[in-house]
This record gives C-alpha cells, structure tokens and sequence, in this order.
C-alpha cells in the first residue's frame, strides 16, 4: 500500500498528520520569518505567503490578492527596481483578524528592520474585493502599525490602493493613521489604477529629499 499527502490539505489536517515536513522546492531554506509566516500558512482555510527577496531593498509590499501580488511584483521589476523589492507578499481568502495582525507584524518588522538613513516604500494593494471586509482587514494593519517603533526611523513612506467592502471605512481609517503618527501616507481607491502606487513608490526612494 502506498499513500500519498498533499500540502494543499494541511490546514485541515495538520492534527492528524502532525508534524510532517513538505520539502520546499528547488531545496530553499525558509528563513525564521518566512517559517513563521509559513505555520501560520499550513493553519488556515485562507492564503498567508511571505517570501524575502532583498533583506535591504527598500520597496516591501503587503498586497491582497494572488493574483494581484504577483503584478505589483512585476510592476516594480518592469520599472527597473525588482533589485529594491524587498519581498513577495500575498494574503487571500479572507484571513481572520488576528491571523492578519500577525501577518502584518512580520512584513512591518522586516521592511523597517536596520534603518540606514534611506527612504523606504511600504506598498498596501490590492484589486477590488468581492468579499472581504476591508476596514476590518485594515483595522489589524494599522494596529500592526502602530506597534512598530522604528517606522519614522526607517523613513518609511506607505502608499495603500484597496477597493471593496467597506473599503471607505478602511481608508478614512489610513489616512488618519497617517495624522496620527505623522508618517506619510497615500491613500487611494478603486478609482486609481491598481498599480499606480508601484510608481509613486519608487519615486519616493529614488528623491534625495
């Protein structure tokens, strides 16, 4: 007899099947942020991926949507600055708060880790959403926020595009965010093209200003 498992199954298995180990493809090593993302990944009926690229580049990017995270991924590198991008992230299929909360902990915490004096780019995208709740989404971002100390000093600039259920709720909420810890902060809707903040972010790190 012979069996088989898959990992696409193991959110709802995984206290059965214990602690299995997939192997990752082509051998990569997950890195202590990455493993944790990844467990949180494995528990859950939705999608949490976090991938670093470039522990020092200055573009990260916590984006909704499969889909949608691999064109702001491409967008950057058709621009001529995938070498910035700091990382891929993706979260989907409505991920409950505080799995959001902690997703968003460890994109933060890795954008603004070991400022240099440089600005950096946060990018939070996302297409239109059918049906998560996007103010509740961005309730648990902005709390993530507001926690990590080193944002001013990484000189973190965030640019948010979000369209959806609630999605004004949410970026009043953004916007206030930005009031509130004096950081700058982009904030648009549907009515702006997906990828626009793509550009207005590299411009920001690219400014001597």
């Amino acid at each position: 007899m012979r069996g088989e498992l898959d990992d696409t199954a193991a959110f709802k298995n995984f206290n059965k099947w214990g602690n299995i180990e997939f192997p990752l493809p082509f051998g990569r090593v997950l890195s202590p942020t990455e493993s944790f993302i990844h467990s949180l990944d494995d528990k859950t009926s939705a999608s949490l991926k976090f991938t670093v690229l470039n522990p020092k580049g200055r573009i990260w990017a916590m984006v909704a949507g499969g889909g949608v995270s691999v064109i702001y991924a491409d967008t950057v590198g058709d621009l001529g600055y995938a070498s910035e991008l700091g990382n891929y992230a993706e979260y989907s299929g409505a991920p409950n708060e505080e799995e959001v909360l902690q997703y968003a902990r460890v994109v933060i915490d890795c954008a603004t880790a070991d400022p240099d004096g440089r600005k950096r780019a946060l990018l939070i995208g996302g297409g239109i959403a059918n049906f998560t709740d996007v103010a509740a989404t961005f309730s648990r971002i902005i709390r993530a926020l507001k926690e990590e100390s080193k944002i001013k000093a990484a000189r973190m600039h965030i640019y948010v595009r979000r369209g959806g259920p609630n999605y004004q709720t949410g970026l009043a909420k953004m916007r206030a965010l930005g009031e509130e810890l004096g950081v700058p902060i982009q904030v648009y809707g549907p009515e702006a093209t997906m990828t626009g903040i793509c550009k207005q972010a590299i411009d920001c790190i690219m400014s001597d200003a």
